[in-house]
């Protein structure tokens, strides 16, 4: 157990997770104002917090500061997702190549871990594509495991900007409600790719698992109302 699993959180860490989560999972719509006021309410801080949480996830790209007007939830574009989609590719593939060459046998078993829980839950998720009780853990497996096979690069600031960038990306498939029964597939090969050390075929592979990804969600946003 790791000492940040130990010390509880602060209310105020509290409140921006949730605020964070619900922003991801498209529980409060993209361009929606947030009010002050409504959200004390809600999320059971001040507004001084608040303002405090509100920034902070404007400096991570998720709300938009407004000037006099506050603040509202960043809106989607088919532009932002393809911007957000190249630069996470850029991102990762150049990590991949860092992590598959320095990475030992300790990194190989988080890789397997990850993709095994991922894998687990996509399972589930394809035995009830309708349903999404496990759409939270999904997200959070698939940063995870590709969060794994990264970790074995070298820098910090990579792994932040990958993170940062990729939480962006990833609120357009919570949106869209974007789960594809082949991305599993596309999985198994990536962490084949990882433990092969092939780093050619793991950005092949993941060049066209993001593009599909991305072709499937705008395929899906007629049907969540544009």
């Amino acid at each position: 157990m790791s000492l940040a699993e130990v010390i509880p959180l602060s209310v105020g860490e509290t409140a921006y997770r949730r605020v964070r989560d619900d922003i991801l999972f498209g529980r409060i719509a993209p361009g929606a104002r947030l009010t002050l006021e409504r959200m004390r309410g809600d999320y059971g801080v001040g507004i001084g917090t608040l303002r405090e949480i509100l920034s902070r996830l404007a400096a991570e790209g998720l709300v938009a500061a407004e000037g006099q007007r506050g603040f509202e939830v960043a809106p989607v574009t088919v532009q932002n997702l393809r911007e957000l989609a190249d630069l996470r590719l850029l991102l990762e593939s150049h990590a991949l190549a860092q992590s598959f060459a320095a990475g030992d046998v300790e990194w190989e078993g988080r890789v397997v871990a990850a993709h095994h829980k991922l894998e687990v839950t996509e399972r589930q998720m394809a035995a009830r594509p309708a349903g999404s009780p496990e759409l939270a853990s999904w997200k959070r497996y698939d940063c995870e495991f590709h969060q794994a096979l990264i970790a074995a690069c070298g820098s910090r600031e990579l792994m932040a900007a990958h993170a940062g960038a990729f939480d962006r990306y990833v609120r357009y498939l919570m949106i869209a409600f974007c789960f594809r029964g082949e991305a599993a597939a596309e999985h198994r090969a990536l962490r084949d790719c990882a433990l092969a050390r092939d780093v050619p075929g793991a950005v092949a592979t993941l060049r066209q698992h993001i593009a599909d990804c991305v072709d499937f969600a705008l395929a899906r946003w007629p049907e969540r109302g544009g």
